[in-house]
């Protein structure tokens, strides 16, 4: 532990030299601290995340962002996250980048690894020191959402129409569980019939809540599929339909449908704006030794 604290010193030093306490975001932030990080991440690349608060376990001061409705057991990757954090901490010689800028890194180089677009990510974020369940239930969109309940989500974030139907492109990527969709293969109209049979078969209406089925035909691979399934009324989720269903982001689905290259600029763009959302810099925050837990 003292070679922790004594680079943990030589940090806080160079921050006194070098930083404006009041700078933003620079995707140049470890050049001098340690330039070996952004390849170590990259190597041992997992999931995202915004201020790391989603990376704590609960204590008795809060509730745990993992245990979110949307989050709850959907949510994955974070022993991947600990195995990032380990690496990066021994390359630099100790714990010189916030899981945040972790989570950040590891979401633009796994987008990349399944055959998306890159960004130059932002860095120099801090670690929040707590987390909050009811605000992640506030903050982030339902799975149940209508289209007007979505646009005021991120419009809330300070993200437009376009930033929502590129971001929940995202969900070209990875898996939903049977208890976020089960209503709407058993009760919704807006769905085709074939679809709706085929997600029956591993989502039963009573139990096998934690079953799993893919967003899209192609859960690890980044491409159009997911915007082509909700122009089929195919989409798994309500909220993913929603973004097709009459209303005013169908054009952008469509385009997004027939369109690979604007779809991962747009959502290229949109990445790096919701990187910016209010980050913890300068002197607010920590950087944790342990993603899981504040210091």
């Amino acid at each position: 532990m003292g070679s922790y604290s004594f680079c943990i010193a030589v940090l806080v030093m160079f921050n006194l030299s070098f930083m404006d306490f009041s700078a933003s975001l620079n995707p140049y932030f470890y050049a001098k601290v340690c330039p070996q990080a952004l390849p170590t991440i990259k190597r041992v690349v997992g999931a995202a995340g915004c201020d790391a608060s989603i990376l704590l376990d609960s204590t008795s001061a809060f509730t745990s962002e993992k245990n979110a409705v949307p989050n709850a057991n959907s949510a994955r990757g974070f022993e991947v996250i600990d195995r990032i954090k380990y690496e990066v901490d021994k390359v630099c010689g100790c714990p010189a980048v916030s899981c945040a800028d972790i989570l950040a890194v590891a979401a633009r180089d796994s987008v990349v690894a399944l055959g998306g677009p890159s960004w130059e990510v932002q860095l120099g974020r801090r670690d929040s020191t707590t987390a909050s369940e009811s605000k992640a239930n506030d903050d982030i969109p339902s799975p149940s959402m209508d289209l007007p309940e979505l646009i005021n989500s991120f419009k809330k974030q300070g993200l437009n129409m376009k930033d929502l139907v590129a971001l929940s492109g995202g969900h070209t990527l990875g898996l939903s569980q049977c208890r976020l969709f089960k209503n709407r293969i058993y009760n919704e109209s807006n769905i085709d019939p074939n679809f709706a049979r085929q997600r029956r078969a591993t989502c039963p209406p009573n139990g096998g809540d934690s079953n799993l089925a893919p967003l899209d035909p192609t859960p690890a691979s980044f491409d159009t599929k997911y915007f082509s399934n909700l122009v089929s009324n195919k989409g798994l989720l309500h909220s993913d339909q929603a973004l097709y269903n009459g209303g005013q982001t169908d054009y952008l689905v469509k385009t997004y449908s027939k369109n690979f290259v604007a779809f991962s600029k747009d959502f290229a763009s949109s990445m790096i704006k919701m990187g910016n959302i209010k980050p913890l810099t300068g002197k607010r925050g920590q950087i944790r030794l342990d993603c899981k837990k504040v210091n």
